[in-house]
């Protein structure tokens, strides 16, 4: 299980938002170059970074991601925003993954071309939820699609790498959804980042015992309740 530092960009800060509300923000570092190395530096697998602005369609840090990545050695990851062809290909330049969530359930088409194109690898596909239904447009918008169902579908097309966040969990140090996780995770061909709730190294061990893909670390990692290090011995 890999072990996976946020970093949540607004304004070309590092922050963290309650439940994804940007009115319920808080800025831990104007220095996201500096946070990225701290995390590396402590052994991060790799690092999540997410351009809140670009997904609340209130600016853009793209450069910021781009400059982060180049900056590491770790493989980077690169969520928020990316809800068209063009943007996905620039960000694959520079990133190792890109975490598709609107765009993949606003245009199969495209998404298709993409996974063609790129490979499955490269492409994760974020799954986020409220109460199991699928949410989308940096989490403003609550579907009428069901998780598993969302699931199964995207495996059919192809797709293997996965990111589910239960928004009700999402920054608030309550503890993973570990049922929808657990149900996720037991799909065949799905490997899964679990991102969410996480608030102490008993929840890391509970979210290891599912076997997934890796885990996202936000703010119990910034709020000191633990450690990349304790994280990387379980």
């Amino acid at each position: 299980m890999k072990i996976i530092p946020a970093i949540d960009l607004m304004e070309g800060k590092v922050v963290r938002l309650y439940r994804g509300d940007p009115k319920k923000k808080t800025i831990y570092s104007e220095n996201p170059l500096e946070i990225a190395k701290k995390w590396e530096s402590a052994g991060a697998d790799m690092l999540h970074l997410v351009d809140l602005d670009a997904t609340l369609g209130t600016g853009s840090n793209f450069e910021l991601l781009k400059d982060i990545a180049e900056s590491v050695k770790i493989p980077v990851e690169v969520a928020g925003g990316f809800r068209n062809e063009k943007i996905v290909e620039e960000a694959i330049e520079f990133a190792q993954r890109v975490v598709i969530g609107t765009l993949a359930f606003k245009d199969k088409t495209v998404l298709d071309k993409l996974l063609k194109t790129y490979g499955n690898e490269k492409l994760v596909i974020s799954v986020d939820h409220k109460d199991g239904l699928i949410v989308v447009n940096g989490w403003q918008q609550t579907t009428d699609v069901a998780l598993i169902d969302a699931v199964n579908d995207f495996i059919k097309m192809g797709f293997s790498e996965y990111l589910s966040t239960s928004i009700v969990r999402d920054g608030t140090l309550d503890g993973p959804d570990l049922e929808s996780l657990k149900m996720v995770n037991e799909i065949k061909n799905v490997n899964l980042i679990v991102s969410g709730g996480i608030s102490n190294i008993e929840d890391i061990v509970k979210v290891k015992e599912l076997d997934p893909f890796g885990v996202i670390l936000g703010k119990a990692l910034y709020e000191n309740q633990v450690t990349i290090e304790e994280a990387k011995r379980i």
